[in-house]
């Protein structure tokens, strides 16, 4: 997939998370994302930390905190997570149109929002038809991801079969399902285990995090 076409994904995914936030209950915000720690409201400023995150601002912030890569994306989440929900939606939505992000490839950007999309709206039992096509290409991108999310050792010795999509990696104890609930459990998110059936489920369910 081109430069272009991620982008378009991007900017797709990102109105649609816009949209869906906009729809929220201010009691909402408060529920426990899929992220650690992070409520749907810091979760949702995490995406906004990402949408508007620059090469420089990238560097400077990965310096000022002694280049612990995920103490800095807390500490952005947190930064943010102090503005009011309307003020996150509003800057999120200016975001989906700019080409702006971090010291890595474009695909990640993608990633960022089709994962934390499922990590927002799976916790509050909501879902919507996402991008086939963004999809698929976060399954692909994160079959072979180590550092920070440690996809490729999770899911080593098994095979992954997405039942919506045409999706398959790996061989071994098989691990089927709807492909969002597979992208999120490849990505260390143990809700979405529950979704998902096959052999090789509890193979994956022990490689948890929370299991470690």
């Amino acid at each position: 997939m081109d430069k272009a076409k991620t982008w378009e994904l991007i900017h797709r995914e990102r109105a649609a998370m816009a949209d869906a936030l906009s729809d929220l209950e201010p009691g909402q915000w408060a529920v426990p994302s899929l992220c650690a720690g992070w409520s749907v409201h810091l979760a949702a400023a995490h995406i906004l930390a990402g949408a508007e995150q620059t090469q420089l601002a990238f560097m400077k912030g990965m310096a000022g905190s002694g280049f612990r890569f995920n103490t800095m994306i807390d500490r952005a989440a947190r930064r943010l997570g102090t503005l009011a929900a309307p003020e996150i939606i509003e800057r999120l939505r200016a975001r989906t149109s700019t080409t702006n992000g971090p010291p890595a490839p474009v695909m990640t950007m993608l990633g960022e929002i089709v994962v934390h999309t499922g990590d927002i709206l799976y916790p509050l039992g909501q879902s919507r038809e996402m991008s086939p096509e963004a999809v698929t290409a976060c399954l692909d991108m994160y079959r072979t991801t180590g550092f920070p999310v440690g996809t490729k050792k999770r899911i080593d010795g098994l095979r992954l079969v997405a039942t919506d999509v045409d999706w398959s990696h790996g061989a071994g104890a098989e691990v089927t399902g709807p492909a969002l609930p597979l992208l999120l459990a490849m990505t260390g998110r143990t809700a979405a285990v529950d979704a998902l059936s096959g052999a090789g489920v509890s193979t994956l369910r022990s490689r948890m995090p929370s299991a470690g």
